[in-house]
């Protein structure tokens, strides 16, 4: 059979890896090495070559995109249709064995499927029926606790908790989510991987149909398997030795969310006999890229090992700067992608890649400043994050008593035990009094419709607001934010999150702070309004502009998990200091370390043609100014593959004793640094520093009476003396 029309375009190690005998095999494929490519070729070869029918193939993968990619490729590969091929992510096919046999495990015919909001709403309604406090027992804790038990096998059952009473009241409220769900006919995502685990454990008849039926299982992207996902893969193929895996150890960067960068050495002893190929030729990438992405990975001691290479050109050196803060990093960053579309280049190319969710506001402020449209993948917007519009709706409450949205908004934000009913029953009483919600919490406080739990719970929050209110006078601007959220409860209703997501959270809490520190009142001629007036109609325009649609030419904003899977021409990675990438949380353990450092690995590999990598000498970091050090991700990049990016640069550094190369003593409005200056709110002030030109000139004063701002030169009207 003539079989070169499958292995056409192959390199020698793709050849290999797709036309190998039907054995185990670990396919490890660098980044940007065409494992996909190879996946559907292996297919196309088990059928066309091999005769398998399309009945005895399993293809499984993460996402419902690279499923349909897949089947896309093969049909078009094959020519044909295949629509007897089991090609589906894990979840897919879990739920898929599920219905086929729901009544081996059972499951009503018509069982409900519980996405992660669903199961979250039904742990807080069993929290209150179980007369559980949410504050002390958070939801979204419980939730993080059931999933994470499930996904390494573990029923309530099987936990035992000694002496512990958080993990006695955890394995409490399992256990009785356990019979709801089974009671009720629902199955969480978490729930689909274990009962499919437990259908072809337990059940000896269905465990022999499938081993015999699929004689070919094929994975995609397996070093994010977990321990449930993994212990189902080794049941179906563990008599024929048939698990056929493409991943890469070097990419393994979701140990936090459950996968095992483990199952990858598990999977070598396993499956003995099992070929291992190494695809490191790369088709993405220069060679000066890849070069040092290599000499980052080396670092690592629990790895494989491979070497990307290309045959491609060497390309520009990475390029290498240091902004005096964080300011002056996102400012830089901005203007080469000005820059790099005044060339004619797509903003669309161009990447901006973060470790902290948090980080992305400075970028999306001067990309706003700048006209350019961008996008942030995979999330929201700084000020559209929940945590972020929760703090916001205290301010305006706190400012406004009479804002009935901010009132809906916080009123059990974070849960302080006012029920739906309660709130209902303020609604009515402002609808039927033509009055604001305000004004009907404390009518009804005073009145007699309310249980006195409930009273007491509103009653609690009135206080709380008028508390917040009165601390707002006498502060200035970033105190009375940061007063705000720690009053609120905000800051440590996030903590009880468990995972990355709580830790972003409250990241994102603490630079809504910094946000309001560098917040340049009068730039937009409001100050009729109070400084926190201003600064909350200047987060709500942010709040809604400038976010490019799906098909417009915009700049990509994400995160370094994000970015996984995905290419662009000019990438920056950003904020790259120890303490912030690597994480301070992971420095003190190798395994954490490690993670990070594939996490760099993945942020590397993620540029085609240029890559800046940037960090500031002065971060504002938690709510304290930091001076970091550059990340030991840079010093791992051999010296002679950077350049270093030195501006004569307009914008002038803090005052020193001895001022940098560069450093202009004087405004262009004139004004010096070390000046006394008089504004017309603020008072008398010391100038310390100043940036821009033209409309875009600021300057910085020390105000004796209320500390540092930064204002507009425009609009400032400042008086020298």
């Amino acid at each position: 059979m003539d079989v070169s029309h499958i292995l056409d375009g192959l390199n020698d190690a793709q050849r290999d890896a797709v036309s190998g005998e039907e054995q185990a095999a670990l396919i490890l494929a660098g980044a940007g090495s065409g494992k996909t490519r190879v996946l559907v070729h292996r297919i196309a070869w088990l059928m066309q070559v091999e005769g398998v029918s399309p009945y005895g193939i399993l293809a499984v993968t993460f996402t419902n995109k690279a499923a349909g990619e897949m089947r896309e490729r093969v049909q078009a590969m094959l020519q044909t249709p295949v629509s007897g091929m089991w090609i589906g992510t894990f979840h897919g096919i879990a739920h898929r064995l599920l219905r086929m046999h729901s009544k081996e495990l059972g499951l009503p015919d018509a069982f409900q499927v519980l996405d992660s909001d669903d199961q979250f709403r039904m742990i807080k309604r069993l929290l209150k029926a179980m007369n559980i406090d949410d504050a002390r027992w958070p939801p979204r804790q419980v939730q993080w606790f059931i999933n994470a038990q499930k996904d390494e096998g573990r029923r309530a059952k099987h936990l035992a908790a000694g002496a512990d009473p958080f993990e006695q009241k955890m394995i409490e409220i399992y256990t009785e989510y356990e019979v709801i769900c089974q009671r009720s006919g629902l199955v969480d995502f978490a729930e689909l991987l274990l009962r499919a685990h437990e259908l072809i454990r337990d059940n000896v008849a269905v465990l022999e149909h499938y081993q015999q039926r699929f004689k070919h299982v094929l994975v995609d992207e397996f070093q994010d398997t977990n321990t449930i996902q993994y212990a189902w893969l080794r049941l179906l193929t563990q008599e024929a030795e048939n698990l056929y895996v493409v991943g890469d150890d070097d990419q393994s960067i979701y140990g936090w969310r459950g996968a095992k960068i483990e199952n990858i050495h598990r999977f070598q002893k396993d499956y003995p006999k099992h070929k291992l190929v190494k695809l490191e030729q790369n088709y993405r990438s220069t060679s000066t890229i890849l070069n040092a992405a290599n000499a980052v990975i080396t670092h690592n001691d629990s790895r494989m090992g491979k070497e990307l290479w290309t045959d491609g050109e060497d390309g520009e050196l990475i390029s290498l700067y240091a902004g005096f803060n964080d300011q002056d990093e996102a400012r830089f960053v901005v203007d080469r992608i000005q820059h790099w579309a005044e060339q004619g280049n797509l903003r669309a190319e161009a990447a901006i890649l973060y470790r902290s969710n948090a980080q992305s506001r400075l970028f999306e402020e001067y990309l706003m400043m700048s006209g350019i449209p961008y996008r942030v993948y995979g999330g929201q917007r700084f000020f559209e994050r929940l945590e972020i519009k929760n703090a916001l709706a205290y301010m305006q409450l706190a400012t406004h008593l009479e804002n009935d949205a901010a009132f809906e908004r916080i009123v059990n934000t974070p849960t302080r035990g006012i029920g739906t009913r309660t709130v209902e029953l303020v609604r009515e009483r402002a609808r039927a009094q033509g009055i604001s919600l305000w004004q009907a919490a404390n009518a009804l406080c005073e009145g007699v419709e309310l249980s006195g739990r409930a009273v007491n719970a509103l009653s609690g929050f009135i206080k709380l607001m008028r508390d917040i209110s009165g601390n707002l006078k006498s502060a200035v601007l970033f105190e009375q934010v940061n007063q705000v959220i720690s009053q609120s409860g905000l800051i440590e209703f996030h903590k009880k999150e468990k995972g990355e997501k709580g830790e972003a959270r409250v990241e994102n809490l603490e630079e809504l702070v910094n946000a309001a520190r560098q917040f340049v009142y009068g730039a937009a001629g409001e100050e009729e309004l109070s400084e926190l007036d201003s600064f909350l109609a200047h987060a709500a325009l942010e709040a809604g502009d400038t976010q490019g649609d799906k098909f417009e030419d915009c700049v990509q904003l994400m995160t370094l998990h994000s970015a996984k899977g995905l290419e662009f021409p000019l990438v920056f990675m950003t904020g790259v200091e120890e303490g912030l990438f690597p994480s301070q949380r992971s420095v003190d353990g190798i395994g954490r370390l490690e993670e990070e450092r594939r996490l760099c690995y993945v942020g590397i590999t993620r540029a085609m043609q240029q890559l800046y990598i940037t960090y500031a000498e002065s971060r504002r970091l938690h709510g304290q100014e930091s001076y970091p050090m550059p990340s030991r991700f840079i010093r791992e990049i051999p010296a002679e593959l950077i350049q270093e990016v030195r501006l004569n640069a307009r914008v002038s550094r803090p005052v020193t004793a001895e001022q940098p190369i560069g450093f202009r003593d004087e405004s262009d409005a004139g004004f010096r640094v070390g000046q006394r200056v008089m504004h017309t709110k603020f008072g008398e002030g010391m100038v310390l520093n100043h940036e821009g030109r033209g409309a875009q000139a600021r300057v910085q004063v020390n105000f004796d009476a209320v500390g540092s701002k930064w204002l507009m030169l425009a609009y400032a009207k400042l008086e020298t003396m």
